[in-house]
């Protein structure tokens, strides 16, 4: 069953981390969406997801919602050596770790840039991507 990744599509940042991402699942376990389409407003509605802010990534797994550093650590523990081993800073109490995304987040836009619209995928990974 594929899990979904929702993020900011107009973030250079959350692109980038899809890329890296679509690199490392050769088995295709995630699919994507950008926060700012109507697919993805659906997709959280039907989970009863309030809406997301607009800082956090979420993964929709098996009928759970994860946000923030705890999205982020469940993702890499899909993904090919050594990125599963990030996932044992799941231990880290989540406060830190999500006060620690909190700053990436509010700064993404100024560190890393933000785009005009959101990313259109190649062909070869658009099957990936919830419309």
């Amino acid at each position: 069953m594929a899990s979904l990744v929702l993020f900011d599509g107009v973030c250079h940042l959350c692109n980038g981390f899809v890329q890296f991402v679509i690199a490392r699942d050769p088995a295709g376990r995630f699919q994507f969406g950008a926060l700012q389409t109507p697919s993805a407003r659906r997709v959280l509605d039907l989970q009863d997801t309030p809406d997301p802010l607009p800082d956090t990534l979420v993964l929709v797994d098996q009928g759970r919602v994860f946000t923030r550093s705890t999205a982020v650590l469940r993702i890499a523990r899909h993904l090919t050596f050594p990125w599963p081993l990030a996932y044992a800073f799941l231990a880290v109490p989540r406060p830190l770790r999500d006060w620690i995304y909190a700053i990436v987040a509010r700064h993404r836009y100024q560190w890393f840039g933000k785009r005009e619209h959101c990313m259109v995928p190649t062909p070869d990974v658009r099957a990936r991507f919830i419309d």
